[in-house]
């Protein structure tokens, strides 16, 4: 997350998950959110990289990290279907 600082790569990492959690219907606690909000956004940069997608700045940050975060809860449950 380019040009956000630490702090704010931590409220972008509890905003992605909780909104990630919304759009995928889950029920986590505050330190899940956490949790998957940052793993999200490195799914999600490491995507947008792949992508050469070039972010800088809290709404595109929030908008990668989110997506990364929908894309990691959605292959959580993928891989739970199959085992």
């Amino acid at each position: 997350m380019n040009g956000v600082g630490f702090f704010g790569a931590i409220v972008i990492g509890l905003l992605a998950g909780w909104i990630a959690e919304r759009l995928m219907s889950r029920s986590h606690g505050l330190i899940m959110n956490l949790i998957v909000g940052l793993v999200g956004a490195l799914l999600g940069g490491w995507v947008a990289s792949l992508l050469g997608f070039a972010y800088r700045g809290w709404l595109p940050s929030l908008l990668v990290s989110t997506l990364g975060a929908v894309l990691l809860l959605w292959l959580l449950s993928a891989m739970r279907r199959k085992a």
